[in-house]
């Protein structure tokens, strides 16, 4: 087996590893702004966490013969939102950045809006578009984010998967429960 030479100076990465090495996994050759990711990311946060709430309220409420069924969709849809969070503030403080779990403002940090909804009709409805916030504003940070932060950008792409599925699920569940 032939050896490689890396493709820069072995040397200067050495180097380079060496710099500001308190800033972990970003190294001087990131090429994102950092600052606008880590805003983007807090943001996506906010969403997430915006969105295991108005789950978790529609799954204690909604009620009827046919709710049920809808109801274990809502809670397993908050459980998968919350998972996306902690991969969220787990990459933010990798990135060398501070989650922002602050309950006070967390739906104006949001993308997404916060909605009771009165009816199974309703949260099924507001859900939908919630996921469909979501599938547009992933798209475009991992559009943003290009080839600059690889790793960002494909967790990003796991949880966008996630968030179409979420949508697709209940664009399902509008055709047996359209809204009156």
């Amino acid at each position: 087996m032939t050896k490689v030479a890396p493709l820069t100076n072995i040397e200067t990465i050495r180097e380079n590893a060496r710099k500001h090495i308190e800033q972990g996994a970003v190294t001087a050759d990131y090429p994102a702004d950092l600052k606008v990711v880590l805003a983007h990311l807090n943001t996506a946060l906010a969403t997430e966490l915006v969105c295991v709430l108005r789950y978790r309220r529609h799954h204690f409420m909604s009620k009827g013969i046919l709710a049920p069924a809808v109801a274990a969709e809502f809670l397993n849809h908050s459980n998968e939102e919350l998972g996306h969070a902690d991969l969220l503030a787990e990459r933010i403080v990798q990135l060398g950045g501070s989650p922002d779990f602050a309950p006070p403002g967390l739906v104006e940090r949001s993308l997404a809006e916060y909605v009771e909804g009165s009816s199974l009709q309703d949260r099924i409805y507001e859900n939908l578009v919630a996921e469909r916030i979501a599938v547009n504003s992933y798209r475009d940070l991992i559009r943003y984010l290009g080839a600059d932060d690889p790793t960002t950008s494909e967790m990003l792409k796991t949880i966008l998967a996630v968030e179409e599925g979420h949508a697709n699920e209940l664009a399902d569940l509008i055709q047996h429960f359209p809204r009156s």
